[in-house]
């Protein structure tokens, strides 16, 4: 991030691309809490069904997560090609890359809202002991879905602009002190 000047678009969008992070990680003990009341309630007697709560959290944390984990360079990136590539065919590739995966997220986010807008239309109901309108858990993803669009197209200006790309910076800082090839 350091080619990047702190500007206050760049500071809003770095603080919903966190935002998203912190609410995957809400949605990770949401799963934690539903497991664990799950069990002390068969011990104490009374259900409590948490299997399609905590599925709904497990959803919810994946698509909150997925712009924080591109941005921290946590996504698994294929680079065999690219690798060896001179700049110029290496930002090609690159802006390729990002451009497919920008209009691959937009046609999966229209249906995702549209998703949402007829359960919530229908009053669709989960089936389970709680009836959890159904709308609930599919904005979370395409909440989580609309904020991953952003850092997509966020990165594809970056990198059309020259700059290095966010999740290659971040990319030795997310998979921590790897040992090299041999040792």
């Amino acid at each position: 991030m350091s080619d990047r000047v702190a500007s206050p678009l760049r500071r809003t969008l770095d603080a919903i691309y966190l935002a998203s992070g912190a609410l995957s990680g809400i949605c990770l003990v949401g799963i934690a809490v539903t497991i664990v009341a799950q069990v002390v309630g068969r011990e104490l007697g009374f259900v409590v069904d948490s299997t399609e709560t905590a599925g709904f959290c497990l959803a919810a944390s994946t698509f909150f997560g997925l712009a924080y984990a591109f941005r921290g360079g946590a996504h698994v990136r294929v680079t065999l090609l690219i690798r060896y590539a001179g700049p110029l065919p290496r930002k090609l590739v690159e802006l390729w890359c990002i451009g497919f995966a920008i209009c691959a997220f937009a046609y999966f986010l229209y249906w995702a809202v549209d998703l949402v807008y007829f359960s919530w239309k229908f009053n669709e109901l989960s089936p389970g002991l709680l009836a959890i309108p159904f709308w609930i858990p599919r904005l979370a993803m395409a909440v989580g879905s609309a904020v991953f669009l952003l850092a997509l197209v966020d990165e594809f200006i970056a990198v059309a602009r020259g700059g290095t790309p966010t999740y290659e910076a971040n990319a030795e800082t997310a998979l921590g002190d790897l040992p090299e090839a041999g040792e």
